[in-house]
């Protein structure tokens, strides 16, 4: 028998200091190229979204794949990515951590709708209070201090 499983994520990562560097336009190359490293990786990616200072992931995380691992090879070849296209000129790198919460396959709709409106939404909410408030509804114990 082969290994069989779901586990549909949501991955939320900064860029360094918060700093907001990754511009609209070229957003979407981004987004493609960790399409890329994901299918490479046998994940199901559902929905990538963010604004100048953060992304969003959604993917159903393939059985072979840790989540840490999954995540330290997007940061480490998207920064190479980012350099050598020059999509991002002050780009910095990203954060060290990362949030990362598990749903149920139900709730995959609404949440890619969440994903595809990261720009409407913060519009009147910032990175901080979103992380909050999904460690909240997880129950995740978290550092405030962190967070900045």
């Amino acid at each position: 028998m082969s290994t069989y499983g779901y586990a549909l994520y949501q991955i939320v990562f900064s860029t360094k200091y918060r700093e907001k560097t990754l511009i609209k336009t070229n957003r979407e190359e981004l987004y493609r190229y960790i399409w890329g490293v994901l299918k490479n990786k046998k994940c199901y990616l559902y929905r990538i979204g963010g604004v100048d200072d953060h992304l969003h992931i959604i993917v159903d995380l393939h059985p072979s794949q840790s989540l840490s691992n999954l995540i330290k090879d997007i940061k480490l070849s998207t920064s190479d990515f980012i350099k050598d296209k020059e999509l991002f000129p002050n780009f910095g790198g990203w954060q060290n951590g990362y949030g990362y919460f598990t749903y149920s396959p139900d709730a995959k709709d609404n949440l890619i709708e969440y994903v595809k409106n990261q720009e409407l939404h913060h519009h009147t909410t910032t990175y901080k209070e979103e992380l909050i408030k999904l460690f909240e509804e997880h129950v995740v114990e978290f550092d405030e201090r962190y967070l900045d």
